[in-house]
């Protein structure tokens, strides 16, 4: 009788065979993740975090000397005979200015009754000056201007005396500024009233010229998201906000804006995820990859 043994096969063999078997099978496909991994695109992130935005009023107007004084000898028929300063040329009180010769003979000097800066001087030599003349010296007194515009009678009510201003005047760049004086009238047509803003700096400034001052009348503290996280639609105004990596458009009411930073009074929290650059193409229940600004920075 013959018998037919089956040995069973080695350890060797068994792996060999399953490594065969684990060949054989399709490789994962490119960009395929594993269950469980994030999906969706990657999005830029931020946390909603506190702000504070100055309340202010905005007035554009014209730089004008706040006390202007002219100097003119009180000798007539007296001429130049020499010039001591210029326009443009700050000076002291008591400063000679120019000297002028009376018909009668002899010099007399011509003084600076204040200090301040000469804004307009008509000084020739051999020119005629007289008390009744052109003034010889327009001297803006201690160097003191003030911006002076108009204000809707609906920012007349918040503003007071001794606010502070930022100004920028074209050519002259940003300087601080007061409230000085609130004109105690409305003009019955236009509905503006007129505010004069005292500049502090004692700087030359060109008279006439044109500048606009942001009046702080206050402070509002709470949250805020930059401009770019905010979209707005048919369906109001919405802020695309992370939760679970996926989106959720929320309806907020906006306040103050700022440095490219936009107050937010309802709809958001301390803390919330949001979209820094929102867009059209994220809607409701997109799956998303938060990536923060800061990690995307490095």
């Amino acid at each position: 009788m013959n018998y037919c043994i089956t040995r069973a096969p080695s350890r060797k063999l068994a792996a060999l065979v399953a490594a065969a078997l684990l060949a054989a099978q399709p490789a994962l496909a490119a960009g395929e993740e594993g269950e469980g991994a994030p999906r969706g695109p990657a999005v830029t992130v931020l946390k909603v975090a506190k702000y504070c935005f100055n309340n202010n009023v905005e007035v554009s107007g014209i730089v004008l000397a706040r006390e202007e004084t002219s100097v003119r000898p009180e000798r007539l028929g007296a001429k130049v005979t020499e010039i001591l300063a210029d326009a443009g040329d700050t000076v002291t009180a008591g400063q000679v200015l120019a000297r002028i010769a009376p018909p009668e003979g002899g010099s007399i000097t011509v003084q600076a009754p204040v200090a301040g800066l000469i804004s307009q001087s008509t000084a020739q030599i051999g020119g005629m000056v007289g008390a009744k003349g052109e003034a010889l010296f327009n001297i803006v007194a201690r160097s003191e201007y003030d911006l002076v515009g108009m204000v809707p009678v609906r920012d007349i009510a918040k503003l007071q005396v001794g606010q502070p201003a930022r100004i920028k005047i074209i050519g002259a760049g940003d300087v601080d500024a007061r409230v000085r004086r609130i004109a105690p009238t409305i003009e019955p047509n236009s509905q503006l009233g007129q505010v004069f803003i005292g500049i502090t700096p004692a700087r030359r400034f060109l008279i006439n010229s044109s500048g606009r001052a942001l009046i702080k009348i206050g402070q509002s503290c709470g949250i805020a998201v930059p401009l770019t996280a905010i979209l707005y639609g048919s369906a109001g105004t919405v802020v695309q906000v992370v939760r679970r990596a996926r989106i959720e458009t929320r309806r907020v009411e906006t306040g103050l804006m700022a440095a490219g930073q936009v107050e937010i009074k309802e709809g958001l929290q301390e803390g919330d995820i949001v979209v820094a650059r929102a867009g059209a193409l994220l809607r409701e229940g997109d799956p998303v990859r938060p990536v923060t600004a800061a990690a995307e920075a490095k």
